[in-house]
Order: structure tokens, then sequence, then C-alpha cells
């Protein structure tokens, strides 16, 4: 069964880091694209940051530009997310997305969530 585990999230003081790692099984993480998205308190699911299958192109939103970095780890199958200097508006659920095709099926799976609270 194909799982993402989301790893990595805490409590956290204004200013501080996390590395958030989205792990996979039954699923080879570098075939398909991967996205972190991040739910605040009361406030709509949004994307964060974005990773292609092929040749690593980034995304980042406007908000965690120059903060955030995501990266591949393929000999772990995993997908890290270094944040930097943190904000308390960085506190949410952040979840990791896989989403991709194979032989024609697309495919798009969630994990779990990993709670993130920035303290000011």
């Amino acid at each position: 069964q194909v799982q993402l585990v989301e790893s990595g999230g805490g409590l956290v003081q204004f200013g501080g880091s996390l590395t958030l790692s989205c792990a996979a099984s039954e699923l080879t993480l570098s075939n398909y694209a991967v996205s972190w998205y991040r739910q605040p308190p009361g406030k709509e699911r949004e994307l964060v940051t974005s990773i292609s299958s092929i040749g690593g192109s980034t995304y980042y939103a406007d908000s965690v530009k120059g903060r955030f970095t995501i990266s591949r780890d393929n000999a772990q199958n995993t997908v890290l997310l270094q944040m930097n200097s943190l904000k308390p508006e960085d506190t949410a659920v952040y979840y990791c997305n896989a989403l991709g095709a194979v032989a024609g099926t697309a495919y798009d799976y969630w994990g779990q969530g990993t709670q993130v609270t920035v303290s000011s």
C-alpha cells in the first residue's frame, strides 16, 4: 500500500529552523512531482513549495522564498523541506503530496500531515 509519511514537525521559536521529511513506501518519489502544502488554523490549505520529477525545478510561494528549501534524497526515497527563519505565521499542519502518472494513469497521494508551531 502506497504511503507518504511526514515527520519532523514540532514546536520552535521565532527565527528557528525545522526540517520536514516526506518518506514514501511502495512508491518511488523521484518519479513524482512532490509538493508541500500547509493549512494554518482556520484557513484553507495552501501550496508552499514544489519540486518537479524531471529536472528538479522548484517553485516557492512568495511567503517562504529565501527561507524554505525543498530537496530530494533519492537514496532514502524522501523529500525534505528545510525551513529557516520561521515566523508565527508559518504555524500550520504541513502535508506532503506526490503527483504523477504511470502508464497513462494519474496518481495523487497525500500524507497525514505534521504540525509545525512557531512561537513568538
